[in-house]
């Protein structure tokens, strides 16, 4: 509280432009050690908004005008809220202490360290044990006779970013592993991330090594061979470089770099040109520029979205976990993935990867499993990556948004494979943000060990798995083939959409309409409720006649499909994208909508029929236009968004944006 200068304002109107609000609200701004809160003067809704300070990005002070002084908050989920404040003194301390407040310099001063909900202790230290990594290799099948447990690095002795519980191949020995250890960056030597038991091949990670032009290591040739010879089938092993090349190359003048494969002849060394870190920082910025660009025509959207090189590099990760996935499924070949220091593009690559191979991860439970796994066991660095602490601007980079968006893509082209939906990643990426909870506080398990974390905060998975109806996909179908199998997704570029969910907050003109996700989960809800009064009524009617009730099945014709349906629809995902780089979609009228989903409900199941609107308009369409083509598993057509040209400005007469004015 002694940052506070002042922690009342009267009469200051806030302007929420991330929610599409156009007319400020007026009321008081409170601001406590955590929160900076508004509430409105409206005695009939008296609303109120909090905003936790460390999901501030940035406090901007635009020239004051003559309504009084303003403030701009940047959070880090990307809303954006002007503030105008009356009095310019009351605004100059507000505006002093919210700097200060949204940078904590220490960890004590962050609120999952003095958020108190009313569990006992051993709730809390329950809900920490709701994750079990070690439950989830023996799900793989480790340890066996291939994979073994280390205790080298016990109490973090060989790798302090590594977690002290590691798997490794049976044949290397603790002195391979120390000797591997000190030729490679940070201590990472090759561990263990995923097992596949069908092909019996692995997927490890460790960090460059530290080779320089000529230099070499015997017990680092030692442990690839040993991660070789941990598959029965195969002779050599990948070693994925996720760095472009010419990156590579020149950490060697540092006397790093990458494996020289005349002295490792089992293996085949693949780059795949991930860019770094600052590249990445710097390309989301354009990207958020992009989304607040105010009355932008769909030419500057396009250019603006093509010039962050955004979706280029989803495609890169995208790709590397494709090629990782296809070794180690349909090659039966180990592959081992590495960048600089083993715990950025190597997460993103893995974990991608392993979405691919492995349909629990598709899971919603399997998804807060794998990131705790390979994110948060294996170093991380949460706190440097997402600034939870005031410090160095040049480590902060959007590492975990890339591979949330990579989920994202990939839950597009396959709706019916994954059992969450779009809002349970975006609140995966708020909680890493917000130091809400304490999952993803510090850079890696040692720190958080001693930061004692368990017992003075509390774990984000339990609260969002009690959460979890809310973050349910109604199009998931566990005993699908699609959703079963390895996914084999389309990367080329017009597969890539804008995740508008995400970061385009700025259709301000839009009016409210329903998401397809709610409007397809009221559908299954009221099949439900109608199927359950039918079943009530057959027992009725058992009950007064005596005699079981059975009712004739009514078949709905198929319509005739083209060659072009079977030969679009397959085990890619079919090819109509209505993607905004290229082809830029039209804004549907909620009837539209609600007529392309009953009539593909239709399709999908013949016994459900749905009231139709517009019957001559589902006539009308020609079944060779690609444009209706839907994944042949799905049964649902493209539920993409709008596109942003639909969000272009109508000025509003009520509007009050021109009160403020932009920085």
């Amino acid at each position: 509280m002694e940052h506070i200068r002042t922690p009342k304002v009267e009469n200051v109107r806030l302007l929420d432009r991330s929610s599409g609000q156009r007319k400020a609200s007026v009321g008081t701004l409170y601001l406590s050690a955590t929160h900076t809160i508004f509430v409105e003067s409206n005695p009939e809704t008296r609303k109120e908004t909090w905003v936790l300070h460390s999901m501030v990005s940035s406090v901007e002070r635009p020239p004051t005008i003559p309504a009084g002084s303003q403030l701009i908050l940047r959070c880090k989920d990307f809303r954006v809220f002007h503030i105008l404040i009356p009095q310019d003194r009351d605004c100059m301390d507000v505006h002093t202490s919210l700097v200060r407040l949204s940078r904590p310099e220490k960890y004590s001063e962050l609120y999952c360290l003095s958020f108190n909900p009313s569990v006992n202790k051993e709730e809390r230290e329950e809900s920490w044990n709701f994750i079990d990594l070690m439950a989830d290799y023996k799900r793989m099948g480790v340890p066996n006779n291939l994979w073994v447990t280390t205790a080298a690095n016990s109490e973090y002795r060989v790798c302090d970013t590594y977690p002290s519980e590691l798997f490794v191949p049976k044949s290397a020995t603790p002195a391979i592993i120390v000797g591997s250890s000190r030729f490679r960056s940070r201590g990472r030597f090759p561990a263990l991330a995923y097992f596949h038991q069908d092909t019996l091949a692995a997927v490890c990670r460790c960090s460059q090594p530290l080779s320089g032009f000529s230099g070499r290591c015997q017990e680092d040739e030692m442990m690839l061979q040993a991660v070789m010879k941990s598959n029965p089938g195969s002779d050599y092993i990948y070693v994925v470089d996720t760095r472009p090349k010419l990156n590579a190359m020149a950490n060697r003048a540092a006397g790093k770099g990458y494996e020289n494969e005349d002295h490792y002849t089992n293996i085949k060394l693949q780059f795949i040109g991930i860019e770094n870190i600052h590249v990445m920082r710097s390309s989301q910025q354009k990207i958020i520029d992009v989304g607040e660009m105010r009355s932008q025509s769909m030419t500057d959207f396009l250019w603006g979205l093509e010039n962050s090189g955004w979706l280029k590099h989803i495609k890169a990760i995208l790709d590397a976990g494709v090629f990782i996935s296809r070794a180690v499924a349909d090659e039966g070949i180990s592959v081992l993935v590495h960048c600089s220091d083993g715990w950025d593009r190597t997460a993103q690559a893995c974990s991608v990867a392993s979405i691919l191979l492995d349909p629990f991860y598709r899971t919603t439970k399997g998804l807060m499993v794998l990131i705790e796994r390979d994110w948060v066991s294996f170093g991380h660095k949460f706190s440097h990556r997402y600034a939870h602490l005031d410090g160095d601007p040049k480590e902060v980079s959007p590492v975990i948004d890339q591979f949330l968006e990579c989920v994202w893509q990939l839950s597009e082209q396959f709706p019916c494979a994954f059992e969450f939906n779009e809002r349970f990643l975006i609140a995966i990426h708020t909680h890493v943000y917000s130091c809400h909870f304490g999952n993803f506080l510090g850079n890696c398990q040692k720190e958080r060990r001693d930061m004692r974390l368990r017992e003075r905060s509390h774990s984000v998975w339990p609260q969002m798995w009690k959460d979890r109806a809310e973050y349910t996909n109604p199009l998931y179908k566990a005993e699908m083939s699609q959703t079963q199998g390895v996914l084999r997704p389309n990367t080329t570029p017009y597969c890539f959409k804008m995740w508008k969910g995400l970061y385009n907050h700025m259709e301000k003109s839009s009016p409210p309409r329903q998401s397809p996700a709610d409007f397809l989960s009221a559908v299954r809800e009221e099949s439900q409720q109608l199927e359950e009064e039918l079943t009530n009524h057959q027992e009725r009617i058992a009950a007064l006649t005596g005699q079981p009730i059975t009712w004739e099945k009514i078949t709905v014709p198929r319509r005739r499909t083209s060659h072009l349906w079977q030969r679009h629809c397959g085990p890619d995902p079919p090819t109509t994208y209505t993607d905004s780089i290229t082809s830029p979609a039209q804004d549907k009228s909620q009837a539209d909508f609600s007529v392309a989903a009953n009539h593909q409900a239709q399709i999908k199941d013949p016994a459900l029929t749905l009231p139709l609107g517009l019957h001559s308009h589902l006539k009308s369409h020609d079944p060779d236009d690609l444009s209706t083509c839907s994944d042949l598993e799905s049964g649902v057509a493209d539920l993409s968004s709008r596109s942003s040209s639909g969000g272009e400005d109508r000025k509003d007469l009520d509007s009050d944006e021109a009160v403020f004015t932009t920085a």
